[in-house]
């Protein structure tokens, strides 16, 4: 049984304005807001309660990513600030929209480096603020937005006013902004395309026909993989200022690249750049990007094609992807044999910089942060995207020092029921990551070279139940 929430209180009126969005699951740090929580319920949300605030916040980031509503993060700011305003720096850092809502129990001031906005609710304006916040979080460029409620406002009497709480649909493209970008695309005769973070999947069969028309390769971020799938022969890896493929490119067409993706001097000296992208960027189309590309279609066709010569990308494509063996477990080759045991559609959710050794075939099956990973975010992030993504398996690979940080989420798995595949990269077994696991319920295996690892895998694979695999790697 649900405490009795009054349908007319702040609680009830942020619930009902969060279910008008699209929300289907809040993730509820311990010590979150308990009417909060039983208003979420009663309004028909699921409640993934969690041990630690940063984890809620990664799971309501990987929530927002993988779907096209806000995430939700229940939090106290009196349980300690450190945690929330990580989550909050992640969400934003990965362009993730997400509402965070606490309570008053501390200054709410140090959050506002990292979110979007931070509103103090009193319960008059509560149906205002609650429609601004998820309006605000997912309008690009997107990322955390903080509402807090002081003590007692949670409960107070709120008027159920109805308000908009989706955001408005993107305005269409000027014909001579299309013009242009056309026009330069047919004078390039080496364009490269480049996707980022803002295509999704309703984008990716209209880059598959862009890269195919031209025809032109292409380099994505992390977060862009997967727009063209990674086996395509016109597929060349992830961007980096040291690929070989810029150097002998005219033309960068930029498709959804945030600014927040790249690294210095990933774009090169010299080569034009034109730029589509769904938030606002100088010098760029902001639209849908799938209208902006379907836009482009008739104005391409029978214009002369790219002079890129296969046989030469083929053999840039497969020098970039060939390494040496080397002795023992390397980190790489944990990624590459999770890949080669697993069917098309597996998610994977990585916290170290090896996005380039994981096939996707589709956008969002490789979950990797922005920049610095936030220390951890592998197991909750794996956990989000099993609940958001029930039809597919989800594998959780990252550093020891990680899993060891998010412990306590070992008990939220286990509890869920997820199937989840973790691997630790365990530095020669230097960490103990296999006792916390092991004391929330989770099946422990352990691997120390390619063969062993191959063993644990399928046992982990075929128990359909949270399994973490400590790889002692070199």
């Amino acid at each position: 049984m649900f405490a009795a929430v009054s349908r007319s209180s702040v609680a009830a009126v942020i619930a009902d304005a969060l279910a008008r969005a699209d929300v289907s699951r809040v993730f509820a740090a311990a010590g979150a807001e308990r009417a909060l929580i039983d208003a979420a319920r009663n309004r028909g949300l699921a409640v993934v309660e969690t041990a630690g605030a940063t984890a809620a916040c990664i799971m309501a980031a990987v929530t927002a990513e993988l779907g096209d509503a806000p995430g939700v993060a229940l939090v106290s700011l009196g349980a300690g600030l450190a945690p929330i305003v990580d989550g909050a720096a992640h969400a934003s850092r990965d362009r993730a929209g997400i509402v965070v809502i606490s309570d008053g129990g501390g200054d709410a001031r140090l959050l506002e480096p990292v979110v979007k906005a931070s509103v103090s609710v009193e319960p008059a304006a509560a149906a205002h603020w609650i429609a601004h916040a998820a309006q605000a979080a997912m309008a690009h460029p997107r990322g955390a937005v903080h509402l807090a409620l002081g003590a007692g406002v949670a409960g107070a009497p709120a008027l159920p006013v109805a308000t908009t709480v989706r955001r408005a649909a993107a305005a269409a493209p000027a014909s001579e902004a299309l013009d242009a970008v056309a026009d330069a695309i047919a004078q390039a005769s080496r364009p490269v395309l480049v996707v980022g973070l803002e295509v999704a999947a309703d984008d990716a069969k209209w880059v598959r026909a862009l890269a195919e028309s031209l025809p032109a390769p292409v380099l994505t971020t992390p977060k862009g993989k997967g727009a063209l799938p990674d086996p395509h022969p016109l597929a060349l890896g992830l961007l980096a200022a040291d690929h070989a493929l810029l150097a002998q490119s005219d033309l960068l067409i930029s498709l959804g690249v945030d600014s927040v993706e790249l690294t210095p001097r990933a774009w090169p000296a010299g080569v034009a750049i034109v730029r589509i992208a769904r938030g606002p960027q100088e010098h760029a189309v902001v639209a849908d990007i799938a209208l902006v590309l379907e836009e482009l279609a008739p104005r391409l066709r029978g214009r002369m094609r790219a002079d890129w010569d296969v046989a030469a990308l083929d053999r840039l494509k497969r020098a970039h992807t060939a390494s040496a063996p080397r002795p023992g477990l390397a980190r790489r080759r944990v990624v590459e044999i999770a890949r080669e045991a697993t069917p098309a559609g597996t998610i994977l959710a990585l916290d170290v910089p090896l996005a380039d050794a994981w096939a996707s075939v589709a956008p969002r099956e490789c979950l990797v942060p922005n920049g610095a990973a936030t220390l951890g975010f592998a197991l909750p992030a794996a956990v989000a995207a099993a609940l958001a993504r029930e039809a597919s398996r989800v594998i959780a690979i990252g550093a020891a020092a990680g899993f060891e940080t998010m412990a306590g989420e070992w008990a939220t798995a286990a509890r869920l029921g997820v199937a989840i595949v973790a691997v630790a990269l365990n530095q020669a077994g230097s960490s103990d990551v296999a006792t916390a696991a092991r004391a929330a319920g989770v099946q422990t295996l352990s691997a120390g070279d390619e063969a062993g690892l191959r063993v644990a895998f399928e046992r982990a694979w075929r128990s359909k139940a949270t399994a973490l695999i400590d790889a002692h790697v070199r």
